[in-house]
């Protein structure tokens, strides 16, 4: 079983979990309302939290809806930080390009995901070492196994990692 953590908590209905060893426990919504094709909204959920130092929550669609009716988040994942106690809501939108969709108080709207984060501590450099993938992004590997070969055009110049780099007494 996976660790647990105490999550303070004031809600009008309580996050659930729809089975054992789900990561996301559904958010219901607080509020009806109807998504025209194409609209997006704030849903509130009624829930509040307090996440412990060192937590985050994703707010994240729920795959039934996206795949049924093409609701999804705009924002997502939607990140609430330990530090937030506001309430929690869920920027909808509705991608159907013909068929409104009805949301009523207590439908399962969102997910909300709870895990640790770890703090990032930047370290400015002169360049960055190299990598295989280097900078190719936004579909740089293409879409069929086929397509995925290195392309040496968006590959970095490797540079030395600053550990080794000091070690060896090269200077970045």
């Amino acid at each position: 079983m996976a660790e647990s953590v105490e999550v303070l908590i004031t809600a009008s209905v309580l996050p659930t979990y729809a089975h054992p060893g789900d990561a996301g426990a559904d958010l219901h919504a607080a509020e009806a309302l109807i998504l025209a094709p194409g609209e997006r909204a704030l849903v509130g959920t009624g829930v509040s939290i307090a996440l412990p130092d060192g937590y985050v929550a994703f707010v994240v669609p729920r795959s039934g809806l996206a795949v049924k009716h093409g609701i999804t988040i705009v924002n997502s994942p939607g990140t609430v930080d330990a530090g937030y106690r506001g309430e929690v809501k869920v920027a909808l939108l509705n991608t159907d390009r013909n068929t409104p969709f009805e949301i009523n108080v207590g439908d399962r709207i969102a997910q909300l995901i709870v895990a640790p984060v770890s703090r990032a501590v930047f370290v400015p450099v002169e360049r960055l070492p190299g990598s295989l993938r280097g900078s190719g992004g936004f579909g740089s590997t293409g879409v069929t196994t086929e397509d995925i070969t290195p392309d040496r055009s968006t590959q970095t110049e490797t540079a030395p990692h600053p550990a080794a780099a000091q070690q060896s007494g090269e200077t970045l």
